[in-house]
């Protein structure tokens, strides 16, 4: 059956790209065959932590196909069921607009350029991930199209899990991030980083790249 996973991708330290490096990468992910257009452009307040699929606003992006313009938030739960704990374990709250959409890539760098970059939290949402790239059909076995990735650059670092449930309670080490790729899956044949993303990663985020997964 498999489990959701949503897996991240950073630097060593919470760097945040320039916002023409970030365009650059985001650009390399589509080129280089690691993730399919259509992108969507989100800026306001995201958690690095939501699950791609499930309530982020990445996924609504994603899936309900909003008008440009769009303001998009997380649902907001009565006092006495909301989960204060950190996300992923506890309830993540965001609000953003969508800025642009494309189909082309390379139209992603002028929408960029108009971006509250540094000042708000922005992510470029991809459709999912390109399995016509020989080397992500092998990894993941087999096609699915419900693998989201969304590169982020937050306005401030945020903490990722470096592995957990997110049904658990808080625990274990984590890892400040600000710019950093997500993707999700529910099936995979090798453990190891995704090889076509760690290779675009590398060249933005340095060698030494974290890695980690939460699931659920």
């Amino acid at each position: 059956m498999g489990i959701w996973t949503d897996a991240f991708t950073a630097p060593a330290e919470p760097t945040l790209l320039s916002r023409e490096d970030f365009g650059q990468l985001v650009v390399g992910l589509a080129r280089e065959r690691v993730a399919c257009v259509p992108w969507a452009l989100l800026a306001g307040e995201l958690c690095v932590n939501a699950s791609l699929n499930w309530g982020s606003v990445s996924g609504q992006a994603r899936w309900d196909a909003p008008e440009v313009g769009t303001v998009l938030h997380s649902e907001e739960y009565p006092e006495g069921l909301r989960d204060d704990d950190p996300p992923p374990w506890g309830d993540s709250l965001e609000r953003a607009r969508l800025l642009a959409r494309g189909d082309a890539i390379l139209d992603v760098l002028p929408a960029l350029q108009q971006a509250p970059y540094g000042e708000e939290d922005v992510a470029v949402v991809f459709h999912h991930l390109d399995f016509t790239n020989r080397a992500i059909a092998d990894y993941f076995g087999y096609e699915d199209a419900r693998t989201m990735l969304v590169a982020f650059s937050l306005a401030r670092p945020q903490n990722r899990p470096l592995s957990t449930n997110d049904g658990w309670k808080p625990h274990g080490p984590v890892h400040p991030v600000r710019s950093c790729l997500v993707h999700t899956f529910k099936h995979a044949m090798e453990d190891s980083p995704l090889p076509p993303l760690a290779s675009v990663a590398t060249r933005y985020f340095g060698p030494h790249l974290v890695t980690g997964e939460t699931w659920g």
